[in-house]
């Protein structure tokens, strides 16, 4: 599975410049206001640019003057880079700047060094007035010959005809965001749901009883997998069944060892609701390629902390998994290899640097990752 090996982004709120190398896991930690969630919703708005939703993912972030970076001259961009096997990587750019009441792209490239002292190949060189694909029949840059719509970004309207660019464009259109469960009275986690065919649990736990229904029924082994980790991080826990409700409708009851009768959803703590929808997000097959959660420590016990990051690190075989987290307990199972340190520079801009890049080694001997980091010797203290 192709990854992205980095992206850059500049111009957004305190994201003024960051160029930031992307591993398969990667932990975010910082402060309140230094920038991780910037980072997950730029990365957000790769993905909106890729699937052809640029105005939209703007107009959910409030708008492209409400996300620049405040007193920044320049345009708002963001980069991504895509290994491509046996060949140099795909870089792609995006510059977009406000235009009236909305905005305009101002600058888009996808290219790729092939050792050409003339500049890298290119693949889309896109500026105002001008947009240009590589047209291989005719071994050169030209003007689309179909409609082509200035509010949305040229990669994701390129015709399917090289199998690279292609990638880079499913890698970025299906990333996906996931931000605190809801758990409220009402929360669809709580409910009972429809019977239907579910790859994932869904954002809000929508497709939570379906997904593991049909994974009992067709995947055992892995649902075997969610049932131990729950097992493990639950001592009393016994198993999940499925009562029908109504036609077409199930729930799911949580059975201990200590009570003759199970729970239903609805009678469960905000805890374990949230560990058991991260752990079944967690062991989907079917995960996007880059996977984002802000914040999965909120309400979960500190001892589910350990079994969370064995977790998270076995889902990035799978996935790109980017995650953002206040919690120092969470950062003490991480290696330094899967930590990012955001703080804030002199000039009050986020940085942006990979905890075994800092010089760690002589307290890593005494002290574990969250004390280093709890001391501010990491930096990304409030």
């Amino acid at each position: 599975m192709n990854k992205l090996s980095n992206i850059s982004i500049g111009g957004f709120r305190r994201l003024e410049h960051i160029d930031l190398e992307v591993r398969p896991l990667m932990v975010m930690i910082g402060a309140n206001g230094v920038g991780k969630s910037s980072i997950l919703d730029a990365i957000m708005l790769l993905s909106g640019s890729a699937a052809g939703e640029l105005s939209t993912t703007l107009s959910n972030l409030g708008g492209i003057a409400s996300v620049l970076t405040r007193d920044y001259t320049g345009d708002l961009y963001v980069a991504a880079s895509l290994p491509v096997p046996a060949h140099s990587d795909l870089e792609y750019e995006l510059h977009v700047a406000p235009h009236g009441t909305g905005y305009s792209i101002v600058r888009e490239m996808l290219s790729q060094d092939q050792g050409d002292p003339r500049g890298p190949f290119k693949h889309i060189d896109s500026v105002p007035g001008s947009v240009r694909y590589f047209r291989p029949e005719e071994n050169r840059l030209a003007q689309p010959e179909w409609e082509h719509n200035l509010a949305e970004t040229a990669l994701s309207q390129v015709p399917k005809m090289y199998r690279q660019p292609e990638e880079l464009r499913r890698v970025l259109s299906t990333a996906t965001l996931y931000h605190v469960l809801d758990v409220g009275p009402r929360a669809p986690i709580k409910l009972p749901q429809q019977m239907k065919p579910a790859l994932l649990p869904g954002p809000d736990g929508e497709d939570l009883v379906p997904y593991l229904y049909y994974m009992r029924e067709s995947d055992p082994s892995r649902f075997s997998t969610v049932v131990d980790s729950i097992t493990a991080a639950f001592q009393g826990f016994e198993s999940l069944s499925f009562p029908p409700i109504a036609a077409g409708t199930l729930a799911m009851t949580w059975k201990e060892r200590s009570f003759t009768k199970p729970l239903y959803m609805n009678e469960l703590s905000e805890g374990t609701l949230r560990f058991l929808w991260l752990v079944s997000l967690l062991q989907s097959p079917s995960l996007s390629t880059i996977t984002m959660i802000d914040e999965p420590e909120v309400s979960l016990h500190p001892e589910l902390l350990s079994l969370l990051a064995d977790l998270m690190r076995e889902a990035s075989r799978r996935t790109q998994l980017v995650v953002a987290t206040h919690s120092d307990r969470l950062v003490r199972f991480l290696n330094p290899s899967e930590v990012v340190v955001l703080d804030i520079g002199e000039d009050g801009a986020a940085t942006a640097t990979w905890a075994d890049r800092l010089d760690l080694d002589s307290w890593l001997g005494e002290y574990t990752l969250d004390d280093v980091w709890r001391m501010g010797r990491m930096g990304g203290r409030a």
